[in-house]
């Protein structure tokens, strides 16, 4: 196995989270304090920090201390690209399924039972 390969398990392990997605297209738009990070996402201060913490480990955020602050920035903005390539991707899966489902209902053919099971 390359080890390119593991970097790169490390890096998507680390962005298979939607808060952390979410801080990356924020920091896509420039760099942030965590205080300001965690109330544009509504979330606590120390949960973000932690988010942070392990993008930072990953290498996909870096941190800087300005006074008392710490800011954080994308490492390289090519991050930000990758993400919207598989938002695309994703995108253009729902499309197709949706479509599928369209033709299915157009063609009566039943799609799947409602869940009616107890929460």
């Amino acid at each position: 196995m390359d080890s390119i390969d593991v970097l790169q398990a490390e890096v998507l392990r680390t962005l298979a989270s939607p808060r952390r997605l979410q801080i990356i297209h924020l920091l896509a738009e420039g760099p942030r304090d965590v205080g300001r990070l965690a109330g544009e996402l509504g979330i606590s201060q120390p949960n973000a920090s932690q988010h942070l913490a392990v993008m930072r480990a990953a290498g996909v955020v870096e941190a800087e201390r300005v006074g008392r602050e710490v800011v954080y920035r994308l490492a390289d903005p090519d991050v930000v690209t990758a993400c919207s390539i598989m938002r695309g991707f994703l995108l253009r899966r729902l499309a197709r399924l949706s479509r599928l489902s369209d033709r299915a209902t157009a063609s009566g053919v039943p799609g799947p039972a409602p869940d009616t099971s107890p929460a």
